[in-house]
């Protein structure tokens, strides 16, 4: 069968893939029956994993393999015309059922210097919009942390920045639904919540998936619903770290965490705000011990991960293979670079469980066909009330929080100190 009998038979949908980074989006939405036709990142690493596994052709099921014929691109978005992304299988009228990715997330992140739209990386979501509006997918996905739904744009003002991408899809003929979700609802040892972006020109808007998990489901509204998975749960199922993935805590670092509670870690001198003269405190970076008896904290871009207290009382890091394990990858899937790097490709990828319950959703939507052109969805009651929360503590905190901010800008603050400040916006705990 030729390649382009392998997009086109069996009408299995595709999809372009923009940011596509260690791969975790495009694995769960493969897993969902999407084909990728094209995959693009500019992190020379990303590829060169993506390449390995595609070359052992590991399993998706029904004998399909990942990233099967996908096209894969080293390159910044901002340097592509759409044209680029048609595989040459698909021929020059060819278009996406999907096209989906990530922006880096880092311009939004309470982990980055809040830049927002005036960090560079801010504005490559301009780069999706226009690469969509050559390509014409039916369907976009798009996917960040939960700080953009509050980052502020050009105007300083809270949840800007979430309006510019709305109103950017739409311009192109987009009708727009947006969401908060947590991957521990939907069966992830991990809570990671993150905001999502589905968007239709020609069909009806896919609804969001009810949660299946909950993290207390006995009786009343989450009573159909399973308990959270939890981080020591994983473990017990995960096979044991080998002696060489091990990373123990310093003699000093042992004695100093020595009393801290799971669930806990040391605390570092908060930034001073109007409202909080004691300041917004934060967990120093490497100083948390996880608790087993919940989901995993959201994995990080760092190699200092959280600790895990063994039975004996010894600490000992999350490993590498358990984070991408974390993340859903498959345990066969392996990722090329130094070990920064590889932490980096893990900590920022997409749950697959995303890919894989959202890619449904788009699926339904897409084989129910064209129909009424759509019209975008409200934004969501608690999307509005962390903005409306984040505007009253702009009033109170804004002349500080900006100084604050400024410092950690100049690298005077050290980032652990001000994850407050990024969390502040009514959406979740730290």
């Amino acid at each position: 069968m030729t390649r382009r009998g392998v997009f086109m038979s069996a009408r299995r949908f595709t999809v372009v893939s923009l940011f596509t980074g260690g791969g975790g989006l495009d694995l769960g939405l493969e897993q969902a029956g999407f084909q990728t036709v094209s995959a693009v990142d500019s992190d020379a690493d990303c590829v060169a994993s993506l390449r390995r596994n595609q070359r052992r052709r590991l399993l998706v099921g029904n004998g399909r393999t990942y990233l099967d014929g996908t096209l894969l691109i080293d390159a910044g978005v901002e340097t592509l015309h759409p044209d680029q992304l048609r595989s040459p299988a698909c021929g020059p009228c060819w278009t996406p059922d999907l096209m989906a990715g990530g922006p880096p997330c880092q311009p939004f992140s309470s982990s980055g210097k809040l830049l927002s739209v005036d960090d560079p990386r801010g504005r490559l979501f301009e780069h999706f919009v226009r690469l969509a509006a050559g390509l014409q997918p039916k369907v976009i996905f798009f996917e960040n942390v939960r700080g953009l739904v509050t980052a502020r744009g050009p105007g300083g003002e809270p949840g800007e920045a979430l309006r510019m991408v709305k109103e950017a899809f739409e311009s192109i003929g987009y009708a727009t639904t947006f969401a908060l979700l947590n991957a521990a609802d939907y069966g992830a040892p991990q809570r990671r919540v993150r905001c999502f972006m589905m968007a239709t020109r020609c069909t009806g808007l896919p609804a969001f998936p009810e949660p299946t998990h909950a993290e207390t489901p006995e009786g009343g509204l989450f009573a159909a619903r399973l308990p959270w998975v939890t981080l020591g749960q994983f473990l017990t199922s995960f096979p044991p770290p080998t002696a060489d993935e091990i990373v123990r805590p310093t003699p000093l670092l042992a004695s100093r965490l020595a009393e801290v509670p799971a669930g806990s870690g040391l605390k570092s001198a908060g930034a001073r705000e109007a409202t909080r003269p004691g300041g917004h405190w934060g967990y120093r970076q490497g100083t948390f011990i996880a608790d087993l008896d919940e989901p995993a904290r959201t994995i990080t871009a760092s190699a200092s991960q959280d600790w895990i207290r063994l039975p004996d009382g010894s600490l000992r890091r999350l490993t590498l293979r358990e984070c991408a394990g974390l993340q859903g990858f498959p345990p066969e899937w392996q990722f090329v670079g130094p070990i920064a790097s590889r932490f980096r490709q893990v900590g920022n990828a997409v749950p697959c469980v995303f890919g894989k319950v959202l890619g449904e959703a788009m699926r339904a939507a897409l084989q129910e066909g064209a129909g009424p052109r759509p019209a975008s969805a409200p934004l969501p009651r608690d999307l509005l009330a962390a903005i409306a929360y984040t505007r009253k503590e702009q009033d109170r905190n804004g002349a500080s929080r900006r100084r604050v901010i400024q410092r950690l800008r100049r690298g005077e603050v050290d980032p652990g100190a001000v994850k407050g400040l990024g969390s502040a916006d009514g959406t979740g705990r730290r």
